[in-house]
């Protein structure tokens, strides 16, 4: 009997890395076909780069401050090839790649963002829509494109606002949601069940996580979850 081949995951993270935490849990669980294989980073204290370390996952810091953007993201397109990486995760990575990397990599690079886009791009999604009042915010994976959270949109999940929410209690509560549906993109990735088609991301039939894994009450799942 093989082995079936495992779908080798480059991440690329700036912070505490608790996204990145997510998909490493999920390959262990044996939830995706998936295995992160290497983890870059451009700030050298980002936590992420220590979790990549106790699971013995390769990790570099590529400085952006002593080379040019053009040779930051060179070091980092070699070290993904060198590492045979088939698919890049943006987990909570906060540099804006430039036009030439996303062509370089479209179709194998995804990004998750704390809102349901298009709504509240950027750096706070979370508290951005508490400032516009919005009683129901949320996360969506998509592929990346040459504008900043813009791609085509893969999985969204929908979380309420409740009225005593602050920044901080909505950004937890949706990223419990987003430790969810960043998995489950990368095995949908893995299952080849991705196709994208202008805007939209058409999403094969086969196994849905509604009906293995738990769902969080009050959250709404998108099709394809």
């Amino acid at each position: 009997m093989t082995m079936k081949k495992k779908l080798r995951v480059g991440v690329l993270a700036s912070g505490r890395g608790t996204d990145l935490q997510s998909i490493i849990d999920a390959s262990e669980k044996k939830m995706i076909d998936a295995e992160v294989v290497v983890v870059i980073s451009d700030n050298k204290d980002a936590f992420a780069l220590k979790r990549a370390e106790k699971h013995n996952i390769k990790s570099f810091f590529v400085d952006p401050h002593k080379r040019s953007r053009e040779e930051h993201e060179k070091m980092i397109d070699e070290i993904l090839r060198k590492n045979d990486v088939e698919l890049v995760v943006g987990a909570g990575y906060m540099r804006i790649l430039s036009p030439s990397f996303i062509r370089k990599w479209y179709g194998k690079l995804i990004n998750i963002h704390p809102s349901l886009l298009p709504s509240f791009k950027g750096i706070d999604g979370q508290g951005d829509a508490l400032k516009y009042g919005v009683k129901i915010s949320g996360c969506t994976t998509h592929f990346m494109d040459e504008k900043m959270d813009h791609g085509p949109i893969i999985l969204q999940a929908a979380v309420k606002v409740l009225p005593d929410d602050d920044r901080d209690t909505l950004a937890a509560r949706i990223l419990e949601v987003e430790h969810q549906i960043l998995p489950r993109t990368i095995q949908l990735f893995a299952q080849g069940r991705l196709r994208i088609d202008g805007r939209k991301v058409i999403i094969l039939p086969g196994d849905s996580w509604t009906e293995k894994y738990r769902q969080i009450p009050g959250v709404l799942y998108s099709y394809g979850y």
